[in-house]
């Protein structure tokens, strides 16, 4: 069991480190649309936690994804709202107002 978790921990760390020089390598005209394509992501993994939340039995289970639950909507609603701001950007105003 003790090797498992050591197995998790190890992967969580280097996935986090390769997600973050991944980021740092794209172009800042591509962030915005590469977070559009990543709220459908956060949408499943939103859906994901809220299931294994139902069938959780213990209260490290539940709590864990309650957190899930809570991150994954932060995300969710957070990159609506920079897609929201950016479409707005590409609006033409009514030169007539």
């Amino acid at each position: 069991m003790e090797n498992s978790a050591l197995l998790y921990i190890y992967l969580f760390i280097l996935a986090s480190f390769i997600g973050f020089e991944l980021i740092n390598k794209v172009p800042p005209t591509l962030h915005t649309p590469l977070m559009s394509g990543a709220n459908a992501i956060s949408g499943i993994t939103l859906v994901g936690a809220i299931l294994i939340l139902d069938q959780s039995s213990s209260d490290l289970n539940s709590i864990l994804g309650l957190a899930a639950v809570v991150l994954a909507t932060v995300n969710v609603v957070g990159g609506f709202m920079v897609t929201d701001r950016m479409l707005q950007m590409f609006r033409q105003t009514n030169k007539n107002e």
